[in-house]
């Protein structure tokens, strides 16, 4: 099992998403409250965000020019448990990102071990993390693996069940999916021959939150902005999806299993998945930079 969470919202130190928080990552990762398949995420961990659109005043050379900045996403991931890493808590407290994603991981037995199959993965402007497991996932039938061909393959990132429902999941967005169709077709099909697979997926694109719940624990906290619905852009609300709670707070709302959710810093939505899923924003095409 893992646990993983994202953060949307205003500009924030990685710190006090993943380290500060009583109950946060940082705890999680060796003593999670909510966790309902193994004990420790000691296998790893990693975290995804994403840079401000502009760079610093005067970047350029030019007095009080801005110097636009690359806004893909970045990743810091190691194979070793999230407190063991002496050099995180430094840059924790000296990153600061309005979109995060991260993640500590207990792995699948028989998946790889290196920091290749910690997440987030990342195709593009998309960063990914699955929580659960996926039981023989070498063995899935054809049928489900049909789409993906031989580079597709070859080109995972890592030998685990969640490279593969990565894999899976780029494919569908690749062909112009939506990312909760996507997230719901690949669910749908990998629990219909895994039964019991544990396929929380969580999915962003630095603007946008898309997760699924299937077979653990996920919620989310919504804090409106100072009007009352996420003010002036980013600078008004924020969301935090997580596979638990950081903290003791009153305003944690639980997903129930089997659901859909799609997330902006002002807004949540949640679909059953049985019925059919609601048509998200998370789309794969360039991230355009806010200005």
């Amino acid at each position: 099992m893992c646990r993983h969470m994202a953060y949307l919202g205003p500009p924030v130190a990685v710190s006090r998403l993943l380290l500060d928080p009583p109950y946060g990552l940082h705890r999680q990762s060796w003593a999670p409250r909510a966790q309902r398949h193994g004990t420790v995420n000691a296998d790893g961990f990693g975290l995804g965000w994403y840079p401000p659109a502009t760079g610093a005043p005067g970047a350029t050379g030019a007095p009080g020019a801005i110097e636009a900045r690359d806004t893909r996403p970045a990743r810091y991931r190691r194979a070793v448990p999230l407190w063991a890493d002496p050099n995180l808590p430094d840059l924790a407290r000296c990153l600061y990102t309005g979109a995060l994603l991260a993640a500590v991981r207990d792995a699948t037995p028989g998946t790889g071990q290196d920091e290749a199959a910690c997440a987030p993965l990342r195709a593009g402007h998309l960063l990914f993390s699955h929580n659960g497991a996926v039981a023989d996932w070498p063995g899935l039938p054809d049928d489900l693996r049909t789409p993906l061909g031989a580079r597709e393959l070859l080109e995972m990132e890592a030998r685990s069940d969640s490279a593969l429902l990565w894999a899976l999941l780029v494919r569908r967005l690749s062909a112009g999916e939506s990312a909760g169709a996507a997230l719901a077709s690949v669910v749908r099909a990998t629990a219909a021959v895994r039964p019991g697979a544990r396929l929380n997926l969580l999915l962003t694109d630095g603007r946008t939150i898309a997760a699924v719940r299937w077979g653990d624990s996920l919620g989310y906290r919504l804090v409106p902005g100072p009007d009352g619905d996420g003010g002036a852009g980013t600078r008004g609300g924020r969301v935090l999806v997580a596979s638990e709670p950081p903290d003791d707070d009153g305003d944690w709302q639980d997903v129930p299993d089997g659901s859909l959710l799609l997330a902006t810093h002002t807004d949540v939505t949640i679909t059953p998945l049985t019925p059919g899923t609601t048509e998200p924003a998370i789309r794969p095409t360039e991230r355009t930079p806010t200005p």
